[in-house]
């Protein structure tokens, strides 16, 4: 389940969101072993230290600060990738974009974290909250990782030709120790007897609260509004999550939402051409064909 997991996390992250596309499949070997490793480890940590949801998602949040802070820099790199990211909302005290910034690490923590994990526990529902790879299989994927991140680092250092300030640099690494620590410190509470929305509406939901977060206004009511509602969702996510009643259909279906917001917004992003048109709507198709198949095991997961 690991290895399903370390593939599927920069599929999701990259390819169904449309960055890169089907044509640099090959890549994915460069970028399975920072996006896959990465998911990997932030499931292993919360699961081995008996933690649930709530530390997945901000361990996701501080892999986001990790790899647009200190890894691809895409946070501080005023031209990253020849796009102009600091143009809007921008903080000139952090070198940053507010909105962007925002919409960076959220991305991360959801797409290519949070939504990989939810659909492999999904399927794996008889090991959901147990360990996968033993503590040799850990350390390896642990080596993956940190190779794999230093050398997108290298990578893009060359490329962009770009390095963020020691303060800036400072500053991510620690905003992702203290995410780190608030995600561990909390121990798990015990389940309680409340009602909970019908799976359809968690999905539903899920799809309508990621679909804002990508269309909001680049600006500050924008800013306002991708912090807001997504972390008011979150919130009552949080707090369903805590019922009996809550189970295997309600999480599938939050990340199935989530992901069909990709499916749709990847065609913003696809290159306007017949070939790479052709080829993502290919990906776009076994995507939806994936969450059905996913769905029956949903079904069966229980709690």
């Amino acid at each position: 389940m690991s290895f399903l997991l370390f593939l599927l996390a920069p599929l999701v992250g990259e390819y169904v969101l449309g960055n890169v596309p089907v044509s640099e499949l090959p890549a994915l070997v460069v970028l399975a072993p920072m996006y896959g490793g990465g998911a990997v480890l932030v499931r292993e940590v919360a699961r081995r230290t008996g933690r649930g949801w709530p530390a997945i998602l901000v361990l996701g949040l501080a892999y986001g600060v990790l790899e647009a802070g200190l890894l691809d820099q895409s946070l501080f790199n005023p031209s990253f990738e020849g796009h102009d990211f600091q143009a809007v909302t921008p903080v000139p005290a952090l070198g940053i974009s507010a909105v962007n910034s925002l919409a960076f690490v959220v991305g991360h923590a959801v797409w290519s974290i949070g939504v990989p994990i939810a659909l492999v526990e999904t399927v794996a529902w008889r090991r959901r909250t147990g360990p996968w790879p033993g503590r040799a299989g850990l350390v390896g994927y642990a080596l993956v990782f940190v190779a794999g991140s230093l050398l997108v680092h290298r990578f893009l250092l060359r490329q962009e030709g770009f390095l963020a300030s020691p303060a800036q640099r400072v500053g991510a690494a620690a905003v992702v120790v203290a995410l780190v620590a608030v995600a561990l410190l909390p121990r798990p509470r015990p389940r309680v007897e409340r009602p909970v929305p019908r799976p359809w509406v968690v999905g539903v939901g899920a799809f309508l609260v990621s679909s804002l977060f990508v269309s909001v206004p680049e600006d500050w009511a924008g800013f306002a509004l991708k912090l807001g509602w997504p972390a008011t969702a979150a919130a009552a996510g949080l707090w369903w999550g805590r019922g009996t009643r809550w189970g295997a259909a309600h999480r599938f279906a939050a990340a199935a939402g989530a992901l069909v917001t990709c499916t749709w917004m990847s065609w913003i992003l696809v290159e306007k051409a017949p070939a790479p048109l052709l080829a993502h709507a290919v990906l776009v198709v076994l995507t939806w064909a994936s969450l059905f198949a996913v769905r029956r095991f949903a079904v069966r997961g229980g709690s």
